[in-house]
């Protein structure tokens, strides 16, 4: 029988001293209590700063030349990794597998508990093979407590396989180290029901995660002063927030951006390129091609050649 690893000097792992008397709280105490503990979160994200802005610069540069970003993780972990995948699409309108949530057990660990299943190195390993992961993609790691046994062994596959890997812990360096591109550390401190890191931790790893999607679509032009002019309009919500966009940045009336965004064919960048230079779909389509999407650049460069 295998030696059961201990895992209790685990930062996450350790018992919150603020808390030893979470059970005698009234509920307004309780309240307050996790209000201050959840400031840590925030502070953990800014403290790791340099190697999010490092993971943001190197996802962006990836994805330029045609690789993916993958997220890696098991139970709340890989939950936060899917979640912030799936929210790319109706957001920047970027195909599925741009941006792709893995999480150990599959589908089915999103709903219903399968943490059993981190402990299996070689599935982490498969996820990197079934993925044809190659030089031009991005795998971040993420792992809470940093020793997921299926982060890490698909981040070691990634490895082999010549793709950039980030990792992301809730723990120091000295207590769980690896070598990766970019090792981010969100060091939310004990919890307060001692090792359930779907709390500080989880919230720490969700904001970190929003700063990365987010930046890296920012870079590759998804984003427009900060309006998300490449939102997909798949719905009456949707439509709304294009017409508003259209209407901030045009000064049009709702009728004429409505008639404009139908023109472009519901595509809110495209639009206000329209607009803004003077050129029809087909060679607002053309010019926003040889720009790599980049609308602020696209303008620019038409209006300079007016001039």
């Amino acid at each position: 029988m295998t030696d059961l690893q201990e895992r209790g000097h685990l930062l996450t792992e350790q018992v919150n001293p603020d808390s030893l008397n979470l059970d005698q709280l009234s509920s307004v105490e309780f309240v307050e209590l996790f209000n201050r503990e959840d400031a840590n979160a925030v502070a953990a994200v800014s403290a790791a700063k340099e190697d999010l802005a490092k993971a943001i610069d190197l996802a962006a540069q990836s994805l330029e030349k045609g690789g993916r970003l993958f997220y890696v993780g098991a139970g709340t972990s890989g939950r936060l990794g899917v979640l912030d995948a799936a929210e790319c699409p109706p957001t920047f309108c970027t195909p599925p597998e741009l941006v792709q949530g893995i999480i150990a057990g599959g589908a089915g660990a999103l709903v219903r508990s399968s943490e059993d299943l981190e402990d299996r190195a070689q599935d982490g390993e498969a996820a990197m093979a079934q993925r044809e992961i190659n030089q031009l993609d991005v795998i971040v790691g993420i792992t809470a407590g940093g020793t997921t046994p299926f982060v890490h062994g698909a981040i070691n596959a990634a490895k082999s396989r010549g793709a950039t890997t980030v990792f992301m812990a809730c723990v120091p360096s000295e207590q769980v180290s690896v070598e990766v591109d970019v090792d981010i550390r969100l060091l939310t401190g004990p919890e307060i029901l001692a090792g359930s890191t779907r709390l500080k931790a989880g919230t720490a790893t969700k904001l970190a995660l929003n700063i990365i999607s987010t930046g890296v679509m920012v870079k590759l032009g998804k984003v427009y002063g900060n309006r998300m002019v490449d939102v997909a309009v798949t719905n009456q919500k949707l439509r709304d927030r294009a017409l508003r966009i259209l209407q901030d940045l045009t000064d049009l009336s709702r009728e004429a951006a409505s008639s404009l965004l139908e023109r472009s064919g519901k595509w809110v960048k495209l639009a206000i390129l329209m607009h803004e230079a003077g050129v029809d779909k087909e060679q607002g389509d053309k010019l926003l091609s040889q720009h790599r999407g980049n609308l602020r650049e696209a303008i620019e460069a038409k209006k300079s050649a007016i001039k």
